[in-house]
């Protein structure tokens, strides 16, 4: 079992905010439908290219997107 990247991630909250589906963000930014589902699911941490794409079809930040998950010692 592989173990979920320390990035989490509005991508799911901001998508259907502008009532978009995961073909369309997927379309817009240059991935399948399924990597968008991985993104959102938290399975997958995008590129750093794709992690801006992604901001800019939301018109935000990527700090606004994308954020860091502190592992608990």
């Amino acid at each position: 079992m592989t173990k979920a990247p320390p990035i989490t991630n509005r991508v799911r909250e901001l998508r259907e905010a502008q009532e978009m589906t995961q073909a369309a963000l997927g379309e817009a930014i240059g991935v399948t439908r399924h990597t968008i589902i991985a993104i959102e699911q938290g399975l997958y941490s995008p590129s750093l290219e794709s992690a801006f794409r992604i901001s800019r079809v939301f018109g935000v930040g990527v700090e606004d997107v994308f954020g860091w998950k502190e592992k608990r010692r």
